[in-house]
């Protein structure tokens, strides 16, 4: 088994091969080095779940049948860590009810061996990209959820009340306070959150899954 990538190689190109078949982990990892991936094997998830890190990027590609832990049952293991790692299953025993299951699940793409290699780079390089947009959406909205969690309480609740269309004055009456206070609050929400303009804070209000019944 090829030793973990180093730190300091690309992990967003990295690949871990999961199959209890020796000859297919040397033949995959041979076919994605040549294109340019950091390949890792193991031969069994348990294994890969003893050693990789998962919360790097990178993308999965899994045996259903193995020895030990098969790899539908990884992957609701991942699942139930509310790991979004992409899965890509190969199979010599699929059938369609097995594939749809895994697709349900999540897996990025279930393809039968013998897998033309072309198929499985292009699924690769289109799991690795999805990844990498879905991280870059959840770096952004942590972001987001920092700069709302710095507001104080009172500028939280101005802030509630005019995303769900309360001007100024409404927002006074339902808050009792005066006008000039919402105003001054207002303008430190827009402030901390680096916005400029009122659809601006609708759409942040949005990202972060939030509503008039619902506290973000």
């Amino acid at each position: 088994m090829k030793n973990e990538p180093s730190s300091h190689t690309n992990q967003s190109r990295s690949v871990y091969i999961v199959d209890d078949d020796e000859d297919i982990r040397i033949a995959l990892e041979a076919l994605l080095d040549s294109v340019g991936f950091n390949v890792t094997t193991f031969n069994s998830a348990e294994e890969f779940l003893s050693k990789v890190a998962l919360d790097k990027p990178g993308c999965l590609v899994l045996d259903v049948r193995l020895t030990g832990q098969s790899g539908i049952a990884l992957q609701n293991h991942l699942n139930r860590l509310g790991n979004e790692l992409p899965i890509i299953f190969i199979s010599g025993h699929g059938d369609i009810p097995m594939a749809v299951k895994a697709i349900k699940a999540g897996a990025a793409e279930f393809l039968t061996k013998p897998v033309r290699p072309q198929d499985l780079i292009d699924a690769i390089h289109a799991a690795l990209e999805s990844d990498s947009r879905r991280r870059a959406r959840q770096m952004m909205a942590n972001a987001s959820r920092r700069l709302y969690d710095a507001l104080t309480p009172r500028e939280k609740d101005v802030m509630s009340l005019i995303v769900v269309g309360h001007g100024n004055k409404q927002a006074a009456h339902l808050l009792g306070i005066s006008e000039p206070t919402v105003k001054a609050h207002r303008g430190q929400v827009m402030k901390k959150l680096k916005l400029q303009s009122l659809p601006e804070l609708v759409r942040f209000a949005q990202e972060l899954d939030y509503g008039p019944d619902r506290e973000p």
